[in-house]
């Protein structure tokens, strides 16, 4: 069992590492602009890894769907209503995540699109959790990287704004016929 174990770690971080080895890249500065572009997951390799890291989220953030729920759910409603259902809807979607977790782990050698929506608790944490298709495969296809060409526009002369008429001030105007009409209505209240 110990030596299934370690297998299964390397494995997942066999996995983390083909996955964001080019993000951290492109974070360093070592992959041109033209790669970094669409960091998608393209081959087998990233998207396995990216499946495991998702398990491996859900897995340890799963408990994070209950604080998320009371906030939206408060935000949406009043406090009362807030702390109670969305204590229950965290709940529920923290067994759901931690479900689609176990799932994904133990499914991760195929790679199929994520259930979960947002794949992360972290991403749109105003967006309520919602799940989707189970074991639909991935099937996007490896692009190669768009080459980006530097274009030589010419430089356009700045416009010339023509300064703004200032504006003509009638509140004193606005102020003394309102006055008057608050006056005759006053003392025409007055006389009754």
């Amino acid at each position: 069992m110990h030596s299934l174990s370690r297998y299964f770690t390397f494995l997942v971080f066999a996995g983390l590492a083909t996955t964001y080895a080019p993000l951290i890249q492109a974070e360093i500065g070592e992959l041109p602009a033209a790669q970094t572009a669409n960091m998608q997951p393209r081959n087998y390799g990233e998207k396995v890894g990216n499946k495991a890291l998702n398990a491996v989220a859900n897995l340890t953030t799963g408990v994070l769907e209950i604080p998320k729920n009371i906030i939206n759910t408060t935000n949406k409603s009043n406090i009362f209503y807030g702390v109670v259902g969305g204590l229950f809807k965290g709940l529920l979607n923290t067994a759901g995540r931690l479900g689609v977790g176990i799932a994904d782990l133990v499914t991760f050698p195929l790679p199929t699109k994520a259930i979960a929506q947002p794949a992360y608790i972290w991403d749109d944490f105003d967006v309520d959790t919602h799940y989707g298709p189970v074991f639909r495969l991935d099937q996007s296809r490896e692009t190669a990287p768009v080459a980006v060409q530097a274009v030589n526009l010419p430089i356009a002369a700045p416009a010339v704004i023509a300064p703004r008429p200032s504006a003509i001030d009638n509140s004193k105007q606005y102020r003394q016929e309102t006055n008057q009409k608050l006056d005759t209505l006053f003392k025409k209240e007055m006389k009754k």
